[in-house]
């Protein structure tokens, strides 16, 4: 519902879907569900607070059978979708006259895949909680690795942010005894550091 909220709100009949104006409304309805979710937590229940709080720094509290289940059928199902649509993404990625004039459908494909990116976030965060910085480091460190074609930038981005939560998560759990620091906040001191880099290169 709020993907498709900042859509329509982002979304301008004349010129289309903007990209500035989609990245400012989506940081306004990030800020009021971040105050809404603040409300929820001081009303709840002080061992819910706690539950609530390991979730949002991001962790594998829900790597066991019933949860990998709940998570696979998303998995199974969207992720082929998105291999699929890769040479859509390859289109959409070059300028928008360029894509009209091949045929692709700009408005109809972006909000396809808008709603699989919404759809596989949200699986995994239901599972893992926001790990954000796994989304933002992946995909450049995949990119630099094998370019921006989708049929081989998707896969190892999809790899690579596996290996990142594992490798995040085994430094955590042996980090601090004996809960150990979440794979979320390890994400984040690796991330740091790394967004840092990529900005001072580019400057």
């Amino acid at each position: 519902m709020t993907a498709l909220l900042i859509y329509v709100f982002s979304f301008d009949k004349q010129t289309g879907l903007q990209p500035i104006r989609l990245i400012l409304i989506g940081v306004g309805f990030s800020l009021a569900l971040s105050g809404m979710m603040i409300v929820l937590i001081s009303s709840a229940e002080r061992a819910k607070v706690d539950f609530i709080a390991k979730w949002l720094a991001g962790n594998i509290w829900g790597a066991d059978w019933p949860f990998i289940m709940a998570l696979l059928p998303w998995l199974l199902t969207l992720i082929p979708f998105t291999l699929y649509k890769a040479n859509r993404l390859n289109l959409l990625g070059l300028s928008e006259p360029v894509a009209i004039g091949v045929g692709v459908a700009i408005e109809k494909e972006r909000i396809v895949l808008l709603l699989t990116a919404v759809a596989l976030a949200a699986s995994a965060v239901s599972v893992t909680g926001g790990i954000a910085f796994i989304g933002l480091m992946a995909p450049h460190i995949a990119k630099a690795l094998v370019g921006p074609r989708n049929q081989l930038f998707l896969p190892v981005a999809i790899l690579i942010g596996g290996w990142l939560l594992l490798f995040a998560d085994t430094i955590g759990r042996n980090i601090v005894e004996p809960e150990g620091v979440a794979a979320g906040v390890m994400v984040a001191l690796i991330g740091a550091p790394y967004f840092m880099y990529l900005l001072l290169k580019k400057a």
